[in-house]
């Protein structure tokens, strides 16, 4: 059995020192790159020096090894605390020549950290109070992956630096509540309480006792002077010993060191003059000259390291002695390696849906196919806001709780914004695939960390139901016009609304085997009729768009282009053209990106050349010009929608196959 994040030999007396080494080299890069945040790496900097040398397991020389402790550096504009802790403890990406191009285009230095795990930076943070929210995910990943492997294999910490704002934020009430409810023994916050924002105190603006929150939702709590490092050392083992999560509230001073800044709001990013490091330097007796790290300091730092390359090595030995197949199921989910017959379990569900040819809710159809895959894939970890009726994907499951580590659907409560972050944290440690469920409307609630998803890359899977008008009574609260449009706007975001069951396994596939960002996968809460009756493992809409039923009678005048729900309003509107002698096809187009990447001869094919073009769905038309032209038709929303009847509600604003073919006909 390992230790779990030992407290290590560096003397004390030396930490001040190599603390001092953190504030040099931030103050140096800022007066470089002429910008940036020193506030936190000169206040949190004997904190940051007194967990690396002391507690934090980690080893440069494999940054990625799995069972490493996580950092998070939730107050991600104190970049240059980070960068100069890995340049510091040796980590390759980092050398000194990148902390020298701080903020440059191109350098690994970036203004806020980026998602970068081989130079270990574990999540990118700069919206505040996304961090946070992804140690929380990352805490839940580990626990769920040391119940699956046992501690052995999966036994590590995670950390999160963590400023004001993070817990201003109303995210921060909503990670303090669940890492409070669910006991996650092995996630510490480190807040830098220097009572100072931007615009000045902190009491402009708020007045409660920040650290009494943190106790009443169950978290261990210690409130320390973030500048004693022997204090530093007792909190952080205080912390590693207490099964509930902890937040050590450390009083610092911003910009500790700066004289004419320390403890005043320009210490967060006011400008840096060759004055104040001089001043500094006389204050703390430092002769090295810029971008210079004393020989003894530079090794103090480098041996910091060594205790988690030994228990890198323990660690590889006992992943060694395991049978083939622990090692096998551990390699796999560390790497995201589907297991063997994943895709045949979703084409089964597809060759059944296809042959029994009937009407099923969408989101249901989704859950049924999420079913499947959980017996396939047990790093499949589900996340829902309170909605595990309406959207059906608890299954088979059981519940994650501070009882129950190996249960694998995470009721989140209504917490949409912490829900989706902490996904995000899940899929950034690696091990677990994370699917977060909510409605559609409330996609708003996790937009930023589906925006920080998109922009590292992470497969993180956005789970949608109640995507339109189709909800009915609920009213325009809950019906989504202009959502579907903004989400489509976001790079590297795949979108994907099928149009029924067999469509919808089909996105499945295509989402699991996206690898490099994440998807959304949005699903309608009524019923559709089955409208494919070809399930085969062809997956036709792996392309974007495809023909779903070809012009006949003559050469194709008429294009119609829908995307989930209304695909059968626009097949219902070929019927009507067809029977005047029209030749008209329909394209379902379940992923507009997908589509985009295709060359331009297959999209020539589907969407037809010279012909009349319109679109049907039952949202704003917003980005549909892309596909119909400036004189093509469009039939959807214009503005927001109403309660009643879904059927009625079509009618009402007009999204009929009677329309259809009247924009049709109008163009002919």
């Amino acid at each position: 059995m390992q230790t779990l994040s030992p407290v290590r030999d560096a003397p004390l007396a030396d930490l001040a020192r190599m603390a001092h080494a953190i504030r040099f080299l931030s103050v140096d890069a800022i007066l470089a790159a002429g910008e940036g945040h020193q506030g936190v790496p000169l206040g949190m900097a004997e904190i940051a020096t007194t967990l690396y040398a002391r507690h934090l397991r980690f080893d440069p020389a494999d940054p990625t090894w799995p069972d490493r402790d996580r950092v998070v550096l939730s107050n991600g504009h104190g970049s240059m605390l980070l960068y100069a802790l890995l340049h510091l403890t040796g980590y390759g990406h980092m050398p000194l020549d990148a902390l020298k191009t701080f903020r440059e285009l191109g350098s690994p230095c970036a203004g806020h950290p980026e998602y970068e795990p081989a130079a270990g930076i574990e999540v990118t943070t700069g919206p505040l109070g996304q961090g946070i929210a992804n140690a929380l995910g990352m805490a839940i990943a580990e626990a769920a992956l040391n119940a699956r492997f046992g501690d052995d294999l999966v036994n590590h910490r995670t950390w999160a630096f963590v400023g004001d704002g993070c817990l201003q934020e109303g995210i921060g009430q909503e990670v303090i509540q669940l890492a409070g409810h669910l006991r996650l023994g092995k996630l510490t916050f480190l807040w830098d309480d220097n009572a100072i924002t931007d615009d000045g105190p902190t009491d402009l603006s708020i007045s409660e006792n920040v650290a009494e929150r943190f106790r009443v939702a169950g978290w261990h709590v210690q409130e320390i002077d973030g500048h004693d490092i022997p204090a530093i050392d007792a909190a952080l083992a205080a912390a590693t010993a207490d099964p509930r999560p902890s937040l050590i509230a450390c009083r610092t001073r911003i910009a500790c060191g700066i004289a004419r800044l320390e403890g005043q709001r320009g210490g967060h990013s006011g400008k840096l003059f060759p004055d104040d490091r001089a001043g500094m330097a006389a204050r703390f007796d430092w002769t090295a000259g810029a971008f210079d790290t004393p020989p003894a300091l530079r090794a103090a730092w480098r041996a910091t390291a060594a205790p988690g390359g030994k228990a890198r090595a323990d660690w590889q030995a006992r992943l060694a002695q395991q049978g083939h197949a622990v090692h096998d199921a551990f390699a796999r989910a560390q790497a995201r390696t589907l297991a063997s017959g994943w895709r045949e379990a979703i084409h089964a569900f597809k060759a059944r849906a296809a042959q029994e040819g009937k009407a099923d809710f969408s989101i249901a159809a989704s859950g049924e196919i999420a079913s499947a895959l959980y017996g396939v894939l047990p790093e499949m970890m589900t996340a829902c806001a309170d909605l595990e009726a309406p959207t059906n994907h608890k299954r088979q499951l059981s519940a994650f709780t501070a009882g129950d580590r190996a249960g694998r659907y995470i009721h989140c409560g209504v917490r949409e914004h912490a829900m989706g972050a902490l996904a995000n944290g899940m899929a950034a440690h690696g091990g677990v695939i994370p699917l977060a469920v909510t409605y559609l409307p409330f996609s708003d609630y996790e937009r930023p960390a589906m925006r920080m998803a998109a922009l590292m890359g992470l497969p993180t899977l956005f789970v949608f139901s109640h995507d339109s008008i189709g909800i009915g009574k609920n009213g325009p609260t809950h019906q989504p016009v202009e959502i579907i449009a903004s989400l489509r706007a976001m790079p590297n975001m795949l979108v994907l609304r099928p149009c029924d069951a067999v469509e919808a396994a089909e996105v499945w596939e295509i989402a699991l085997a996206h690898a490099t960002g994440p998807s959304c996968l949005v699903f309608a809460r009524q019923s559709l009729p089955c409208l494919r009756t070809d399930g085969g493992p062809d997956n036709r809409s792996a392309r974007g768009a495809y023909v779903l039923a070809q012009a006949t009678g003559g050469p194709r005048r008429v294009t119609l282009l829908s995307t989930g729900s209304e695909v059968q309003i626009a097949l219902a509107a070929r019927d009507l053209l067809q029977a005047e002698g029209i030749a008209t096809a329909v394209v379902s187009m379940p992923c507009w990106s997908l589509f985009e990447a295709q060359d331009r001869a297959y999209r020539s094919e589907v969407l037809g050349t010279g012909c009349v073009r319109v679109a049907v769905e039952a949202a704003v038309k917003f980005g549909w010009e892309r596909w119909i032209g400036e004189d093509g038709g469009f039939v959807g929303m214009t503005g927001f929608g109403a309660s009643g009847p879904a059927d009625e509600l079509y009618r009402h604003f007009g999204i009929t196959a009677e329309a259809v073919a009247a924009q049709a006909r109008a163009r002919l």
